[in-house]
Formats: structure tokens, sequence, C-alpha cells
């Protein structure tokens, strides 16, 4: 029986080491974190006068 897949990848990390397991857990973490697709959103015009407002009220 197969658990580990593409989407639910596993690792084994040993627990005897803690700095080493630390940073192997690290980087599991940011690889997958540079994975992820992520981008601000796009602005539209009416958001971007939204945001000039909001940046003149707080001055």
């Amino acid at each position: 029986m197969k658990i580990d897949t593409h989407h639910n990848p596993w690792y084994a990390v040993p627990a005897d080491d803690k700095e080493n397991a630390r940073l192997i857990v690290s980087r599991i973490v940011l690889d997958a974190l540079g994975d992820l697709k992520m981008a601000y959103p796009a602005a539209t015009k009416k958001w971007r006068r939204e945001l000039k407002l909001f940046r003149k009220r707080l001055k």
C-alpha cells in the first residue's frame, strides 16, 4: 500500500539529531512554499483610487 503521493509527500527526518532535523524540515518547508504560485492580486483602477484616498487620509 502506497500512501506517499505527489500532492501528499512523506519525509523521513532523523529524530536523534535535532540540529540537522530542523535544517531538513526548514528546507522541506521552504521548498514547499517556493512551489506555490503565489502573487499579489491585480489592482483595478477603482481599487487604486481608493488606496490613494486612504493614503491621503492617513497623512
